[in-house]
């Protein structure tokens, strides 16, 4: 499974406010099998097999243009681990784990 961070910036909005642009792109999310998701205040993860994350990614870059942006900029950062299953949350506690035992 693979984690990836997505970020999807519209542009040539006519407005400085991208919450509604956000919305939409969450309720795209909310419409895919085969992937979790958690929204972040700078992004969103995206967990899952690399096939659905892309076609998340794809989903969610196409959402603004369907709302009106006249340009869109996507930025992806990809983490595919295939020599143990990895999750977003396992590897927070791998940190916090590091840190209890140097504190």
């Amino acid at each position: 499974m693979a984690i990836a961070e997505v970020t999807v910036i519209p542009i040539g909005t006519g407005s400085t406010s991208l919450s509604g642009y956000v919305a939409g792109m969450h309720r795209v999310l909310q419409t895919l099998e085969g992937i979790t998701y958690e929204l972040t205040s700078m992004g969103t993860i995206i967990e899952g097999p690399l096939p659905r994350i892309l076609a998340a990614v794809e989903a969610l870059h196409e959402s603004p243009f369907t709302a009106g942006a006249q340009r869109v900029s996507t930025s992806l950062k990809i983490d595919d681990r295939r020599d143990k299953p990895s999750t977003s949350r396992s590897k927070l506690e791998a940190v916090e784990r590091k840190l209890q035992d140097n504190g």
